[in-house]
Order: structure tokens, then C-alpha cells, then sequence
């Protein structure tokens, strides 16, 4: 499927992938940031979030879905950066079309098998059992609080929360598509073979699981140490779009050339 997007700016290609509780919007802040800086930033829904609608009987592959969509647009070399369910969807979309990528910036990792923590497993069972008693407004402010750091802005809370509620009133009224076989396949064997230059960074106030996540892939990728955002939750890039951009930027301008 072509996935809803918005873009600004002229130059490379630089794809923005969203955390799973938000959609495209969450990166309304810096898009015009990064094309001031004279990229092409793009930012896409992933399917079952935000306008890209999933019929309930159709299996979704979401990073064929962003490979194909960025076909449409006529980007056919680009920088990945993801948050969350982005970074992943990040991942599989390298793996699947290594040739195609310039480079990854990944917040907010944690590998599906990785035990949770006590703190992550509480923020999801708060928000399921609310959603089992058809309280939409209690698992939106668990969400909410979950997902943002103590310090984010009303203007954060206030934007995580529309998009929050939108996803799951989308998931409540047709469930979750069921996915393809993960390209990643099991274990982390397969990030190795990626020899894409790559960031990877954590918010300041994330749980462990995405501390201990972002260490283990910034190692398989040989990104180096992994870099905290300060004053940030797990949407880092929404409460601190400017500190994100400045790394992303700078991520952008060490890499090499691209050919004309």
C-alpha cells in the first residue's frame, strides 16, 4: 500500500518513521527544520496509524509499504530515522533493501524478545486493562504518561494524546493487522551484515528496556555508544525536536556524498 505522507524541502531524502502510540504528525516540528537546513524530509504513516487505514483481513508488511511509497515519490536512495516502532520498521526496511540506504537513526529500540522490564510491562497493562473496560480516556492518559517524561510540555502531552487516541480508536474498531514474516528473522545475527553508517539514541527518562536495546543494537550495528537525549521520555524527537534534529543533521552531513 502507498502510505499517507508529508514532505518539505529540496535535497536528500531524509525518512521520518513514528513511534506506534502516534502517526506522521509527530513530526510536524521538524520537518521545516530539516528543510531549512536543505534535506528532503519526509514523513509517512505506517500502516493501521494516522490516514494509512488497514482493511481488517489484509496482512501488512510495513517496510515493503515504505520502500514502495518511497518508490512512488522517487526516492531511491534516502536516510531512514525512527522512532520506536519507526526504528524497527527502520531496520527491516534495511535489511530488506540494504542498497538503498544511506544511513539509520534509531530512537527508542528494544528487540520484541527482550524480557520487559517491570515499569514497561505496568505502562502496557494499564493501558490494556483500561481498554478492556472500554475506558478510552484512562488508557490514553496511561499511555500518555508511559510514553512522555515528567517534564514534557502541556503542548506535548496534549499532542501525544490526540494521536494516541487516535490509534487506538483505529485498533479498537478494527483490531491490529496481522504482520508478515519479520525480515529480521530471529536473534540479531542479520543487523551485523548491515554496514549502513548508524545512529542510535535513547531520551534521557526512557525505561531500561530501550536503554538496554539501544546499547545491545548501536553494538551490533558498530554505532558506537549510544547517545541520550536529555529532558526526553521515549518520544524523544516530540518533546525535544531540536536537540533530534541537531543530531540527525549532523548524523547527515558525515555522510558521504550523495551521487548525482
Amino acid at each position: 500500500m502507498l502510505l499517507p505522507s508529508d514532505e518539505a524541502g529540496r535535497g536528500r531524502p531524509v525518512v521520518l518513521l513514528h513511534a506506534r502510540p502516534t502517526d506522521r504528525t509527530m513530526w510536524g516540528a521538524h520537518l521545516p527544520l530539516l528543510a531549512d537546513a536543505g534535506l528532503r524530509a519526509i514523513a509517512l504513516d505506517l500502516p493501521g496509524h494516522g490516514d494509512a487505514l488497514v482493511p481488517a483481513d489484509r496482512e501488512v508488511a510495513p517496510w515493503t509499504d515504505v520502500l514502495d511509497t518511497l518508490d512512488h515519490l522517487g526516492a531511491d536512495r534516502f536516510v531512514l530515522a525512527g522512532n520506536s516502532l519507526g526504528a524497527l520498521v527502520a531496520l527491516q526496511a534495511a535489511i530488506t533493501a540494504p542498497e538503498r540506504i544511506e544511513g539509520l537513526v534509531l530512537v527508542g529500540y528494544r528487540p520484541h524478545d527482550q524480557p520487559a522490564s517491570p515499569r514497561l510491562q505496568a505502562a502496557w497493562d494499564a493501558e490494556r486493562t483500561a481498554l478492556a473496560a472500554g475506558d478510552l480516556d484512562a488508557a490514553v492518559t496511561a499511555g500518555v504518561e508511559a510514553w512522555t517524561s515528567a517534564g514534557a510540555t502541556d503542548a506535548v502531552r496534549a499532542h501525544a494524546a490526540r494521536m494516541l487516541r487516535g490509534q487506538l480508536t483505529e485498533q479498537l474498531a478494527h483490531g491490529e493487522p496481522s504482520l508478515a514474516a519479520d525480515p529480521l528473522g530471529e536473534g540479531t545475527a542479520v543487523l551485523r551484515t548491515l554496514t549502513v553508517p548508524a545512529l542510535v539514541g535513547v531520551g534521557e527518562h526512557d525505561m531500561p528496556d530501550f536503554f538496554e536495546g539501544g546499547q545491545a543494537l548501536a553494538r551490533d550495528l558498530d554505532a558506537g555508544e549510544a547517545v541520550v537525549i536529555p529532558a526526553a521520555g521515549h518520544l524523544a524527537p516530540l518533546e525535544q525536536p531540536s536537540t533530534f534534529c541537531t543530531l540527525l543533521l549532523d548524523f547527515v552531513r558525515h555522510l558521504p556524498e550523495q551521487e548525482r
